[in-house]
């Protein structure tokens, strides 16, 4: 049985914005597991250690035959692949992958929380979520748009297509 599942992307170090398409492209790759919307890319400013470069971020739904665990493990693989360090929180990062919704699920897991636990707080997460998926309700918190407001003092861009994209 496959289940949609939203994930948040964010880089901002070796060309983010290609880490970020590169990894949209690893998430139609996996196993059971089929891309089936993404939104634009988005120019954020740090949050938490903000002595370090904007990140660049999307969001992406998949439609997945993979238990939570599993994907959330993939991630992690993907993140290593593009070179992920965690040398503390917050801080710089070539890739980082959240499992942010599993279908309806709720729960907390040790190392797994779902949905996200600070996804309501983050315009980053809620702007591009919204664009693809504007009638999300986040299961135990309500609709996602209803959290939008709360992140309003936060500094979000949408980013222009890649050039190739916008001569196709």
């Amino acid at each position: 049985m496959s289940v949609i599942a939203t994930i948040g992307l964010g880089a901002n170090l070796n060309d983010p914005a290609a880490q970020v398409e590169y990894a949209l492209a690893e998430l139609d790759r996996l196993p059971g597991t089929r891309l089936t919307a993404h939104s634009s890319l988005y120019a954020s400013a740090p949050v938490g250690y903000v002595d370090q470069p904007d990140f660049i971020n999307a969001v992406a739904q998949v439609e997945t035959t993979l238990a939570p665990r599993a994907l959330l493990d993939a991630l992690l693989d993907i993140e290593h692949r593009h070179g992920r360090e965690r040398s503390f929180r917050n801080a710089p990062r070539t890739l980082d992958l959240d499992l942010l919704l599993y279908g309806h699920a709720h729960f907390h897991e040790e190392a797994l929380t779902l949905p996200h636990p600070r996804m309501c707080e983050r315009g980053f997460v809620l702007l591009p979520l919204l664009e693809i998926a504007p009638d999300t309700v986040i299961p135990g918190r309500g609709p996602a748009a209803d959290w939008l407001a709360a992140c309003a003092d936060q500094p979000i861009t949408l980013l222009p297509p890649p050039a190739a994209a916008a001569h196709a």
